[in-house]
């Protein structure tokens, strides 16, 4: 109901012509569609298999790019945590690179990869290494020590401690990782698509912005907002508040 009470205004006032100048320049786009327009435009995007296709090319790039990162993340947020040397020297390179945007990389990733699925996999996983990285590191420190002390009087280390106490007790602060960094990595590979990469939504993006197809353009937009809204809820979400009850974090 409030979605079609949403498409009903947005057709009103594309038909009155009252959008702001300022947000659509009628000498840049002639026309700003109209939610009915749109709508139709989206309908047959899904139907004609043009929108499902290229969700699927975009989601293809970003498992991968994302299972990466989750890796790399896990991997120096347990070497940061473990070490205090790789804390001082990679745990500070850690904290100044996650504050630069992943699409800044992009003009060094043309230059190493080209232009492809390289390049944008390299710009998925740079732009959520770090995020899952600092999550995870902190989930390793903050393990209580009566835990490890525990473990390692009853015969445990190494990888069965890693594996068996560590692990388990780090999972909150991982889950959270998970969720930004799957957020960060939406965001990069939207603009990585956008900028290089054929037969993803950005693609599309990028050939309605071309054609000044605005109807395209804000159906892709529609796209994108609702499969990023419906994974967080429906994935990470829900992960997050069962790992939190579990914990007795959530009641």
């Amino acid at each position: 109901m409030f979605v079609a009470v949403i498409i009903a205004i947005w057709e009103v006032i594309s038909k009155l012509g009252i959008f702001p100048t300022f947000m659509f320049p009628p000498l840049i786009i002639p026309s700003v569609p109209g939610g009915v327009t749109v709508f139709k435009t989206l309908i047959g995007g899904i139907f004609s298999g043009q929108i499902l296709a290229a969700t699927g090319v975009t989601l293809s790039r970003l498992l991968i790019g994302f299972f990466i990162a989750v890796v790399l993340g896990l991997t120096f947020g347990f070497l940061i945590a473990r070490y205090k040397w790789v804390d001082d020297t990679l745990g500070f390179f850690v904290t100044a690179l996650q504050s630069i945007p992943s699409i800044v990389w992009f003009p060094l990733a043309i230059v190493w990869f080209g232009l492809g699925n390289t390049a944008i996999l390299f710009i998925v996983a740079i732009g959520a290494t770090w995020t899952m990285t600092v999550n995870s590191s902190a989930g390793f420190k903050n393990v209580p020590d009566i835990y490890i002390n525990a473990a390692r009087t009853l015969g445990s280390s190494g990888s069965h401690l890693l594996k068996t106490v560590i692990l388990p007790a780090s999972v909150p602060h991982i889950i959270s990782g998970l969720r930004v960094a799957w957020a960060f990595a939406w965001r990069a590979i939207m603009a990585g698509e956008l900028l290089g990469a054929a037969g993803g939504l950005g693609y599309l993006l990028d050939l309605g912005r071309s054609t000044q197809a605005m109807d395209l353009v804000l159906s892709i937009m529609i796209v994108i907002g609702v499969i990023g809204t419906i994974i967080d809820n429906q994935v990470f979400l829900r992960m997050e508040r069962s790992v939190a009850r579990k914990w007795g974090l959530r009641t």
